[in-house]
């Protein structure tokens, strides 16, 4: 079971369904292109099909690139509605993505500055 870990330094979830006829060389385009990040910095890309039934995670690991992907047979991964922007996440939020919570839907509270007691 590959699960990404610590030494990860960020994660880049692409905002849009991706065309998963796509291997390497054009998911690492797109990284170029869109997200603008260096394709070899020590992080993870992460893209999703239509259906998002699909997750293909793009890395480069010492000396060439690694393609990981999951098909879940019956359920779908949830993303953040109408993302424009790559979204960045935490590697802990990567893992809760992949075991399937929907990191949008379950949102905290939110941080008040109040100016006075009431």
């Amino acid at each position: 079971m590959m699960r990404p870990d610590a030494k990860v330094k960020a994660v880049y979830l692409y905002p849009k369904p991706v065309d998963f006829r796509k291997s390497i060389d054009g998911l690492a385009a797109l990284v170029e292109l869109d997200i603008k990040v260096a394709v070899f910095d020590p992080v993870l890309f992460v893209f999703l099909n239509k259906t998002r039934n699909r997750v293909k995670i793009l890395y480069w690991e010492r000396n060439g690139f690694c393609l990981w992907l999951k098909r879940l047979q019956a359920e779908r991964f949830k993303t953040k509605p109408d993302a424009e922007e790559p979204i960045v996440l935490t590697v802990r939020e990567l893992n809760q993505l992949l075991a399937g919570f929907d990191l949008w839907g379950n949102q905290p509270h939110k941080v008040l500055t109040p100016r006075f007691v009431s």
